[in-house]
């Protein structure tokens, strides 16, 4: 029985001793969910493929993932020279979203890309990427033999899918989607609780910085667009870091007659990272694409330089002409 629907995968990893995974930088549910569950996969068929160590690598996030298995065993620096037989990219469209995973992925002698962006740059040798899946975490599920896929690889699954559809409400949860949402939840998972615990529960300081905020937030294009941010020296005040700012972007795009909202939050000096959501008219892919950035049609980002002011002013008329082309204004 096979142990990847990918043949080349499974040839790839078959009698490689070292094996690395790794993710994009400000590592999301679906990226975490996707690196741990893939971590517990191959261990699971350690011995099958003539595994010797499989190694973890993603910058730090929330403590609310830490409900998943093997996120004890994930590294969060690049503190040795290890060359990997093999590197498995997940959630990634291009190598710089690799972050300081980026040298073992240089360095490996086979190189792996699993993700599900429609902006993937094909960077690997091999490369598995599924535009039409709704997180990298269905794209896994489907090239895992369903026998192997444990508890605890299916809460991970889940955590991805659920993070990266917005509880399933985004545009890319398909018929598909569902069907493998009831096979993770017939392992036995309590999915209640994974919803519930790392999507939709806030600290008090999480809701304070959502309230500030959704309160300084502008509109622009009459209406059409809605902009938020936030300062570094904000997030020091209240001793935050950028995985407390998960959902603010999404409580944005739900103002009535909006058709995209921005989140700008300040990485380092004159640099920010810039969130879009489209609500059907603009793909904001595109513009995030130009900007080096990547994503989806209804979901992509990018980082940029200058001030807020500067950023918004720059992405105003990208969007603005693809508004009038869809007669929105």
């Amino acid at each position: 029985m096979s142990i990847f629907t990918n043949k080349n995968i499974e040839d790839a990893l078959l009698n490689s001793k070292k094996v690395a995974i790794a993710g994009h930088i400000r590592p999301d549910g679906d990226c975490i969910g996707s690196c741990t569950a893939l971590y517990m996969y191959l261990n699971e068929c350690r011995k099958e493929l003539g595994l010797e160590r499989v190694d973890v690598y993603l910058e730090p996030f929330g403590e609310e993932f830490n409900i998943l298995s093997g996120t004890e065993h994930i590294r969060h620096t690049s503190d040795n020279d290890e060359v990997y037989d093999v590197f498995i990219s997940l959630d990634s469209s291009s190598p710089d979203r690799l972050g300081f995973a980026i040298k073992y992925f240089e360095s490996a002698k086979k190189r792996i890309c699993i993700d599900h962006h429609i902006t993937n740059v094909f960077f690997a040798d091999i490369n598995h990427v599924v535009a039409d899946a709704s997180s990298t975490c269905e794209v896994l599920y489907n090239l895992m033999d369903n026998s192997r896929i444990t508890k605890d690889i299916a809460k991970s699954l889940y955590i991805g899918i659920v993070h990266d559809t917005g509880m399933f409400k985004n545009s890319s949860t398909s018929d598909k989607t569902m069907e493998i949402a009831a096979g993770l939840i017939r392992k036995g998972i309590d999915f209640t609780r994974l919803i519930d615990e790392t999507f939709i529960q806030k600290t008090y300081m999480q809701l304070q910085i959502m309230g500030r905020c959704l309160m300084e937030s502008q509109v622009l294009l009459g209406g059409k667009v809605i902009v938020s941010s936030i300062e570094r020296k904000v997030l020091d005040f209240y001793g935050a870091s950028f995985g407390d700012l998960n959902g603010i972007i999404d409580q944005l795009r739900t103002a009535k007659g909006c058709e995209v909202a921005i989140f700008i939050y300040e990485t380092n000096e004159n640099e920010h990272k810039v969130s879009l959501r489209s609500n059907g008219i603009v793909d904001v892919s595109k513009i995030a694409y130009y900007f080096g950035g990547g994503g989806h049609i209804k979901a992509a980002g990018c980082t940029m330089a200058g001030t807020v002011q500067d950023i918004i002013n720059t992405l105003t008329p990208h969007i603005e002409e693809q508004l009038r082309a869809g007669n929105a204004l």
